[in-house]
Parts: structure tokens; C-alpha cells; sequence
């Protein structure tokens, strides 16, 4: 069955009907002004087309961008369809230390680049994201569609927010309220690891809640300074912070069955994380879901149009030289 999603635009027909009386009118209307002879030199003189024909393609063509907006579409009726997924929440590390610049150009901008090529390693897949602190922020729920999520990674920033420090147990919470009732969760973390030297709380409701967890450490043990807005970053005594690579992290993977991965300009390093995480974490259970077969028709009319216009446009008269 043929049907049209924005039957709404097929009312623009209606202009069509005074653009037609002019278009008959206006013949008559130009010979009342001047005599025969005169008309006879001033005329246009046509190189294939009539002007009678032209305007018809002209009319046809704007009759057919209007049908090309209404969307016709072909519906072949509701099919079922089966998929199998693996759910994984992501989460990028928003602290003040992951400003620091001991990695170019940033250790936060270096960690939305690996999560770009994270996006770009993964299939039957869907990732959420969350930006974690002192506080946790969820920036996207599950989701397949990975060009809304690095739309919206690339336009994250935190320059805003004035928070300190790392809560990675905060950070497990929100990701376990997001997997719900799945049986296998995976948490990816992007960060330097924060200045928290145990971890055996996050192991812990890491194991009760069935969490893997997997760290890729972002930072250098020389570490570097944290620059802002307000210029470099200095504590109570004005000496510069630099902020080091916390490798105590590496724990928290370990102990909890996941993966620990140092930070690297290795493209493919995070290409060989998604690998791992994908032959561990196969999707066996298959969801069914119901969709509508249907086909969209838009682009022939629409190429109608433009042929018939250009075949018009052509087909211009030349003028008669006196």
C-alpha cells in the first residue's frame, strides 16, 4: 500500500490553480499592449520547445516536488526482526586532574578521542555514556545511534563546573541503575585514575553487583599541570599541582574480571579493547521486536522534477534580433 507520511503538503496543489490562469492569461494580455508588427519583432523566438509545452513541464515539475514533499512511501506491512546486543555503559573522567597537560592536548580531550575510536570498533552494541566526578552526570542512556553520542561527546565540556575529585563508587551506582536487571554488566571507565590509593569498596559492590569493569588509565607517572581559565592551578601554599598517573586503578579491573590498559598513541589500542570485550561478552540472548517494513519513494518524483525542470530551463527562447 502507497501511502504519504506528510499528506499535509499535497494542499499546496491548490497553488498551482492561480499560477495556471496566469500562465493562460498572460498571452493576451502582452499582445493588447502592442500592434502585430511590433509584437512580431520583439518576440522570442523558440529553439525546441513551444512556450505552451515548457509551461506544462513547468507545472508538471512543481507538481511533482510537491508529491516528493509529502513523502510517499510504499508499506509492506509490520515484520519481525531479531537482534542481539551486548550493553556497555562508558564512562569519561570530567575531574580537574584531566586537564592536566602532560598529554597533548589535554588528558580529557585525549580520553573523548578513544572513546570516538571505541564507537568506531564496536557492532551489536549499545553504549551509554556518563561523565563522572565528585558527582556523576548522565549524558546518554543505552543507545545504537553513535553519531547522536559523539555529537554529543565532542560538544561535552566541564570548564563550567568548579568539582574535585573522583568518586568511582558513584560512578558504579549510576552505571548499575542503568543496566537494570542485565545479567552481564560491563563498565568501561576513561580516566587518570583519580588520588585514591584503595579500592577494595568499589571491588566489593563491583562483585555483588556483577559489574566487569574495564580502565584505560589516561596520564604519565612524571604527570603534568592543570591549566583553566583562570590560568594554572595552584594549591594553598601557591605551589603548581601536577597530577600524576594513579596506577591503584588497575586493581579495580583485576579484581573484578575486566581489563586494565595504560595509555598508548597506538591507534588500534582501544580497537584491541573492544576485541576483548566483545569475544568475552558474546550476545547469545536474542530480542525480538516488531518494525515496519516500509520504502520511501520521495527520490522519484523529486528526479522527475528536476529533469522535466532542467529539460524546461533548456528549451529558453532566444531573442529575435531586428
Amino acid at each position: 500500500m502507497i501511502y504519504f507520511k506528510n499528506v499535509e503538503f499535497l494542499s499546496l496543489f491548490i497553488l498551482l490553480l492561480p499560477l495556471i490562469y496566469l500562465l493562460k492569461v498572460k498571452k493576451g494580455v502582452v499582445y493588447s499592449l502592442f500592434k502585430k508588427e511590433v509584437f512580431e519583432k520583439i518576440e522570442l523566438k523558440n529553439r525546441t520547445l513551444s512556450k505552451k509545452t515548457r509551461n506544462i513541464l513547468l507545472l508538471i515539475s512543481f507538481s511533482f516536488i510537491i508529491i516528493a514533499i509529502a513523502r510517499p512511501v510504499i508499506d509492506n506491512g509490520e515484520i519481525k526482526v531479531k537482534s542481539s546486543f551486548i550493553n556497555i555503559v562508558t564512562a569519561i573522567d570530567i575531574s580537574k586532574s584531566m586537564m592536566s597537560d602532560d598529554i597533548y592536548p589535554n588528558r580529557f580531550e585525549f580520553a573523548k578521542n578513544k572513546f570516538f575510536a571505541f564507537l568506531d570498533n564496536v557492532k551489536n552494541m549499545r553504549v551509554a555514556l556518563i561523565g563522572f566526578t565528585s558527582q556523576t552526570f548522565l549524558i546518554s542512556p543505552l543507545t545504537e545511534d553513535f553519531n547522536s553520542l559523539k555529537f554529543l561527546t565532542k560538544n561535552l565540556r566541564f570548564d563550567y563546573l568548579n568539582l574535585k575529585g573522583t568518586n568511582i563508587l558513584s560512578t558504579l551506582e549510576t552505571a548499575n541503575n542503568l543496566f537494570k536487571d542485565e545479567k552481564k554488566k560491563i563498565l568501561l571507565l576513561f580516566t587518570d585514575g583519580g588520588d585514591q590509593k584503595s579500592f577494595k569498596e568499589e571491588i566489593a559492590y563491583a562483585k555483588t553487583h556483577n559489574i566487569t569493569v574495564y580502565v584505560y588509565n589516561i596520564g604519565t607517572e612524571k604527570g603534568g599541570i592543570i591549566k583553566d581559565k583562570s590560568g594554572v592551578l595552584k594549591d594553598k601554599n601557591g605551589n603548581i599541582v601536577v597530577v600524576k598517573l594513579n596506577e591503584d586503578i588497575k586493581e579495580l579491573a583485576l579484581k573484578t574480571g575486566g581489563a586494565y590498559m595504560k595509555y598508548s598513541l597506538n591507534k588500534n589500542d582501544v580497537k584491541l579493547l573492544a576485541q576483548a570485550i566483545k569475544e568475552r561478552f558474546k550476545a547469545k540472548d536474542e530480542k525480538e521486536s516488531t518494525i515496519r517494513d516500509e520504502k520511501e519513494l520521495f527520490y522519484y518524483p523529486l528526479l522527475l522534477a528536476i529533469i522535466l525542470f532542467l529539460i524546461s530551463i533548456s528549451s529558453l527562447p532566444a531573442r529575435r534580433k531586428v
